[in-house]
Formats: C-alpha cells, sequence, structure tokens
C-alpha cells in the first residue's frame, strides 16, 4: 500500500485483522513454555465463612501433583496482600478504611470465590483432582450482598472492625453554594437510580503464565493485561523486590474493558509457584471461574437533584451515591466513583454549583473496579435521568430544555464547579444534527403507527460528555530495522481496538513512510521500559502525540544525516513526503535509504546520526468528547418485550484518525450500553451470598440480531489541548446509550403512567411497571 491509504482522516481497514481472522493471533493461553505446569485456584463456595480447617495431604500424594500452596505459605515466604493503588479520604480529611486483600484468603473467606489455594501439577486435570480432594471445613457466617441496605444500623460487616461497612465518606464541589442555588429554585427534579452490576465477561479470559529464571532472579510473566508496566509496579513490592526484576509480556488481548488493567492474584500465585518450583506455571480462567474472580462493574445506588430557575435553567445539582466496593478494594476501585465518576457530573450544562457525596460500601460480593467507561457512564446516566424528568415535570420539551442549558463554544475554555476545564465543544450544533438525522420532528407519526399495530413505540435521548483519563506521560520510539521495515515502540496495549492501524497512519502521515513497512511494536516491559497501557480512551491522544514527538526527533536527526550525505548545511535541508532534499534543488534521499546508509557507517565504525528516536510525550490535558444518543424502541405491552428498531449516534470525538475505527468503536459501546440497559442482570441470593446469575444461562447478553444498524455521524470540534485534534472515542458508546435506552423506554410508557425504570429494563420489569401503572 501507499501513504496516501494510510492517510489521515482516511477509513482504512485494521491491519491486524487478516492476521487474527486467519487464526494467527498468540493469545496467553496459546503460549506453552518447556516443562509447563498447570495451576487450578481453590475457591470459596461461601460468601462469608472462618475457615476452621485447612488439609491438604492427600491432595499433594495424588499423582502429578507438584506443589499445593495456602495463605501461611506465602506469608511465611513474606509475600504481602495485593495492594489498592488509588486510596482516597474522607470528607473528614482522615484516611478511608483500607482492609488488607489477602492473595490467599488468611482465615475468613468473603465472597463467593474468594481463593483458598492453589495448586499446580503436571495436567489441568491432575490439578483439578487435586483441588477437589483439599479438604476445607468452613463456619459458615452471616452475609450481606445488598447495597441499599448494607449501611444499616446492627446489619452484617464484612470487616467487624469496619462500621457500617463503609469504607470510605467522600464529596467533592461546594455544599453551601449548592445549597443556596437550591433554596432559589422555582422547581427541584429528584430520582433515585439504580446502575446495576455488570459481570465484564471479555471474549477471551484471563490468563497468567510465570517463568522464574533462578540465574537471573527474574520473572517472565505472559499476562493478559491492559499494559504491563502497571502489573510489574504492583507487584515487584509485593514480592519484596524490585518492580525490574519482573518482565511482563502482554501478546494478544481479546477485550479487557477496564477488568484487565488490574494486579490479581493469578498473576502473584504463577509468579510465587514458579519460583518455588523452577518450572514455569500457567492459569487460565474458565468461563464460570470468571464470574467469580475478574473484576466487576458499575453497581451504583444514586440520588440526585436538579435544581432550575424560573426561565428553565439549570442552576445546581446534588448527589448522593452510594458505590459498591465488594469484599476488597481493587486496583482502582475508590477512584472510579470518586474522582473519575464526579468529574462529569456538570456534563454539557452551565451548572452554577454541583455538590456530590459518595459513599464506598462493602459487601460479600466480587469486588468491583473500573468498567467500560469507569464513573463517567454512571454519572452520565444520572443526569441524562434527571434531564428527561425535569422536562416531563415542567412541561418543556426535552430538546429544548437540553439545548437552553448547553455551555456555548464562545464560553471556552469552561470551568465546571467540579474542577475541569473544557478545551472545546459546539453542543448545540451537535444536538441539533442529532435530532435532524432521527427526523425528531417526524416522531409522532411513527408513535402513531406503532399504536396501530398494538406496540408502545418511544424516543429517547442522551447527550453525553465524556472525561479521558490515564497516565500523564507516555512513550514512543522508532526504530529502523535492518530488513528495511519501520518499528515503532508504543507504551499503550490494544485489546481489539485497531491500534496498530491508527498508530500506522500516525507514523506513515509523520514520516511519509509506506504504511506497509511500519510494524507496531507492544506488550513489552523490557523492550518498552515505561507505558501508561490503556484504559480512559486515552491511547490515541496520549500515544499520537508520542509517535508525532518522536518522528519530530527522527526528523531532526535525518536532517543531520542527510545534510552530511548531500554534503550540504543542516538549514538548507528540507523534509517533505518521506524525502529529504536541497531546498532549491532536485538533489535528496528518501528517508528509508538514508536510515539504512547511517546504520551501514555505524557498523563500519565510520561517523554516522543514526535516526532512531524515543521520546516521552507529557500529556497535559485530557479531553472532552461528547455527543448525542438518540434510540427508538418498540414495546409489546402484553409481553414487556422491547424491540430497538433504530439507533444513532452523533459524535463529537475531535479530529477522527481512522473514522471506519470510530464507528465501529462506538457501535460496541452501544451495544454494550444496551446490554446493561435491558439484559444484564447480576444476581445475589440474599441469604445465602451466591451468585445466582453465574453463567450464560443465567446472565444474558447482547446478541447482533438484537440491534439495527448503529448509525454513527460525526462532527468534528477539533481538541485545542493536544496538536493532533483528538479527543477519545473507546468508551463513548457505552456513555450515552444507557441513559438513550431507558429514556426511550419511558416515553413509549408514558401514556400508561410509567415514569421511571430502573436498568436492567427485561421484559419482566416493563410488565410489572405498566401493571402497577395502569392500577395505580
Amino acid at each position: 500500500m501507499t501513504t496516501t491509504k494510510f492517510g489521515l482522516a482516511q477509513p482504512v481497514r485494521r491491519v491486524e485483522d487478516p492476521r487474527l481472522l486467519k487464526g494467527a493471533g498468540r493469545y496467553t493461553d496459546d503460549i506453552v513454555l518447556p516443562g509447563m505446569l498447570f495451576g487450578v485456584v481453590l475457591r470459596s463456595p461461601h460468601a462469608a465463612a472462618t475457615i476452621t480447617r485447612l488439609d491438604t495431604a492427600a491432595a499433594a500424594k495424588l499423582p502429578g501433583v507438584a506443589g499445593i500452596y495456602t495463605a501461611s505459605d506465602l506469608k511465611a515466604d513474606g509475600l504481602g496482600p495485593l495492594p489498592c493503588a488509588a486510596l482516597v479520604n474522607n470528607r473528614d480529611g482522615t484516611p478511608q478504611a483500607a482492609p488488607p486483600h489477602p492473595v490467599l484468603a488468611e482465615g475468613t473467606v468473603r465472597h463467593v470465590g474468594d481463593p483458598v489455594a492453589f495448586i499446580v501439577a503436571d495436567s489441568i486435570k491432575q490439578a483439578r483432582d487435586a483441588a477437589e480432594a483439599i479438604e476445607v471445613d468452613y463456619d459458615i457466617l452471616p452475609s450481606i450482598t445488598d447495597l441499599p441496605t448494607a449501611m444499616d444500623k446492627g446489619g452484617v460487616l464484612v470487616w467487624p472492625e469496619i462500621k457500617h461497612n463503609l469504607a470510605f465518606d467522600w464529596e467533592i464541589g461546594d455544599k453551601i453554594a449548592t445549597e443556596a442555588e437550591f433554596a432559589k429554585a422555582a422547581h427541584v427534579t429528584k430520582l433515585k437510580i439504580v446502575n446495576n452490576r455488570i459481570v465484564v465477561n471479555s471474549i477471551e479470559a484471563r490468563a497468567a503464565l510465570a517463568d522464574f529464571d533462578s540465574a537471573t532472579g527474574r520473572w517472565t510473566l505472559y499476562a493478559n493485561t491492559q499494559g504491563g508496566w502497571l502489573v510489574k509496579n504492583l507487584i515487584g513490592p509485593l514480592f519484596g523486590t524490585d518492580p525490574e526484576k519482573f518482565r511482563v509480556i502482554t501478546p494478544d488481548v481479546g477485550g479487557g474493558f477496564g477488568m484487565k488493567l488490574f494486579l490479581y492474584a493469578e498473576h502473584v500465585l504463577t509468579c510465587y509457584a514458579s519460583r518455588k518450583l523452577g518450572r514455569p506455571v500457567k492459569w487460565a480462567a474458565e468461563r464460570g471461574e470468571a464470574f467469580l474472580c475478574d473484576t466487576q462493574g458499575r453497581d451504583n445506588v444514586t440520588l440526585g437533584e436538579l435544581a432550575v430557575d424560573a426561565d428553565g435553567k439549570f442552576i445546581a445539582l446534588r448527589t448522593r451515591n452510594i458505590a459498591n466496593m465488594g469484599a476488597y478494594l481493587s486496583t482502582f476501585a475508590p477512584y472510579i466513583p470518586t474522582y473519575a465518576g464526579t468529574g462529569v457530573l456538570s456534563s454539557v450544562y452551565g451548572f452554577k454549583a454541583i455538590y456530590a457525596n459518595v459513599l464506598g460500601v462493602f459487601t460479600n460480593t466480587v469486588p468491583v473496579d473500573a468498567y467500560r467507561g469507569a464513573g463517567r457512564p454512571e454519572s452520565n446516566y444520572l443526569v441524562e435521568r434527571l434531564v428527561d424528568a425535569a422536562a416531563r415535570e415542567l412541561g418543556i420539551d426535552r430538546v429544548e430544555l437540553r439545548r437552553r442549558n448547553m455551555v456555548l463554544p464562545d464560553a471556552m475554555p469552561h470551568s465546571t464547579p467540579v474542577g475541569k476545564s473544557y478545551d472545546s465543544g459546539d453542543f448545540r450544533v451537535v444536538l441539533d444534527a442529532a435530532t435532524k438525522h432521527m427526523d425528531y420532528a417526524g416522531f409522532p407519526a411513527r408513535k402513531a403507527a406503532a399504536a396501530a399495530k398494538g406496540k408502545r413505540r418511544g424516543l429517547g435521548l442522551a447527550y453525553y460528555l465524556e472525561a479521558t483519563g490515564g497516565d500523564p506521560t507516555e512513550r514512543a520510539e522508532i526504530r529502523f530495522a535492518d530488513d528495511g521495515f519501520v518499528d515503532v515502540f508504543v507504551g499503550t496495549q490494544s485489546t481489539g481496538q485497531g491500534h496498530e492501524t491508527a498508530y500506522v497512519q500516525l507514523t506513515a502521515n509523520n514520516l511519509g513512510i509506506d504504511g506497509d513497512k511500519i510494524r507496531i511494536r507492544q506488550g513489552d516491559t523490557d523492550t518498552i521500559p515505561v507505558g501508561g497501557g490503556t484504559g480512559g480512551a486515552r491511547s490515541l491522544y496520549s500515544e499520537g502525540q508520542a509517535i508525532l514527538l518522536t518522528s519530530q526527533s527522527v526528523i531532526a536527526k535525518g536532517k543531520q544525516a542527510a545534510a552530511d550525505e548531500l554534503e550540504a548545511a543542516v538549514a538548507d535541508i528540507a523534509f517533505a513526503d518521506g524525502t529529504f532534499s536541497i531546498v532549491g534543488t532536485d538533489r535528496g534521499i528518501d528517508i528509508v535509504t538514508l536510515a539504512a546508509t547511517q546504520r551501514k557507517k555505524a557498523a563500519a565504525g565510520q561517523p554516522a546520526t543514526l535516526l532512531d528516536a524515543a521520546e516521552i510525550a507529557a500529556i497535559d490535558a485530557h479531553t472532552f468528547p461528547n455527543g448525542c444518543h438518540i434510540a427508538e424502541v418498540e414495546v409489546d405491552p402484553e409481553t414487556g418485550v422491547i424491540e430497538l428498531v433504530r439507533y444513532s449516534v452523533t459524535d463529537d470525538v475531535g479530529k477522527a484518525i481512522n473514522p471506519l475505527i470510530v464507528r465501529g468503536q462506538v457501535a460496541g459501546g452501544v451495544a454494550q450500553g444496551f446490554g446493561q440497559a435491558v439484559l444484564e442482570h447480576t444476581v445475589y441470593d440474599p441469604s445465602s451470598g451466591q451468585l445466582l446469575s453465574g453463567s450464560f444461562m443465567d446472565y444474558a447478553m447482547p446478541r447482533a440480531n438484537e440491534f439495527p444498524d448503529i448509525e454513527v455521524e460525526l462532527i468534528e470540534v477539533p481538541c485545542a489541548s493536544n496538536p493532533l485534534g483528538v479527543k477519545g472515542a473507546g468508551e463513548a458508546g457505552a456513555v450515552g446509550s444507557p441513559p438513550a435506552v431507558i429514556n426511550a423506554i419511558i416515553d413509549a410508557l408514558s401514556a400508561d403512567g410509567v415514569t421511571h425504570i430502573d436498568m436492567p429494563a427485561t421484559p419482566e420489569r416493563v410488565w410489572r411497571a405498566l401493571a402497577l401503572a395502569k392500577a395505580a
């Protein structure tokens, strides 16, 4: 291919797809090392219990068993607990409660699936047989899995020393100013909503393969992460050693959605067992196990209040959010509902004041952490549900109410009451384009046509605003290889988004190199010394800036090398379209040839200027992608069944480097958001604490036949805070879709008297809402 086929803003098909579609992908569980052993985790069948006896003697004697490890073994060898890297302070300035998160249960189990022992054997079958032979006696304790009642006085405590199961009581915003605005309000809309718990269910389950080299004292850990640098930096101190003792290699990854960011017990256990046994040890989750050991998402109960003045202008927002932490604090768990989530409470609206109180609560459930959007979908869901409710109560058209309250372009940069500064945005233009695209004015006719067929048709819209996040720096390195290819080493990690394609496009554009001659290298903490990984929709604007900065260094070196080669002054050398030339002449040399000549000179011991370069870019500001989702649904009132008949997204993601990839990312996010809105229901038995929806037999996932074509329209309002003008698209689809779908369902049922329904809006819930409304 030529560089023009890899040009910016071109819908280039993903360069990684042929390899993956032909089965040439290499995932963690595909890796086989000589002498490899297999690990199995014995997990607690109880939500809360004291371990009164743990006998591994008989299991250890079974054929093929190489080792069985419990908490006492890890403690004897000095291993610490799993760390939480994002603790917060309470409102009064005191540190939050942070109980230890043991790698293996230390006398007490606190959720179904809590790891109790690690069994290593020559085969996976032998390890499973040994796990079944371990004798464990439990003294079953009361458990609490219900978030709304977990703080009740006199209730069950997950940790006896932590009153009311309260992990933290945190706040942001000016409480006094907010109360003053509420006192002046002409109208206040109140809404209590549930943001339901999600089981992440990436298509590739988690896995880890550790190989300890006794000669060097170093580990190589193969794991499907979202960036091995975080894992390396967290696991080193846990072992009481330098993180540089760990090399983390991340091969192809089949989906992450935040869940694969974190340090898990299985990373530690495989590394520990490999050191003890002197052989590689692999663990790979089965799907049922993943329901019990992967971090889960969302799980908030939130009270929101919206203050509106006599002119229908939003003046203040007040929220109280109860956020489930699960039984332990995962790597970033406290950060998600606090700093991450509340940062977008202003959304696109001109609030004068905002106050948010967030309560983190322990329950006897699987730990909760970041899931696609990480706090921002929860806040956007609350705000957009409140706006629709306010429109109904005030008798103002929901589009008009939003338009009336949007921050205008001439107010940029706009500072919000929760400390964010928006650099760009033309929210009204996006809203108007979205409603025009979906023929908002023609909806009443479509509603009437559906009614003639006995169906209830509803239109729901949601205007979302995302705040991207992540590390404050990113690294890129460009090397010219001997085989004529250019290798670009990146500090992010693709989990299926299409990074390779976008980075090839950027590099081809910057250096004028044929895209077919560019290779993206990722996922090895030895060859790439630092990296911020992937999360918070940060990859393109962070890594893109690093690639741009590194390209500029390559060009600067190339000008010096070309000046020597062409016998000219550096000031007379120009670079364009992949060629260095002397200004005003036809004399020049292309960049790949120049790099090769410099390598040959260096190999021969002659003075040379190699073009290879590495740079770390400072990410001084994050970005604020935004857009309008509109859903149209039809509801069968006899059965409660919902059909999504049309869906459109009008997005401002800044400059779109590859519109094809952007549209694919948005469509995938919409599917995930729709799944949360109407299908995915994580259910724990309140008496036993058992996960009742612990397989795909009971946990419904969205399927392709449930969707119309997802229509995605891109309106480019360039980001002013980075030289590429890009914002972020990885999470946007999952942010706007839940409120759009639920607002559509409520709109469909509003004539029947339904004004509220919580996610997931299953057919049974919809049917019951209609029945209750009719009976009222």
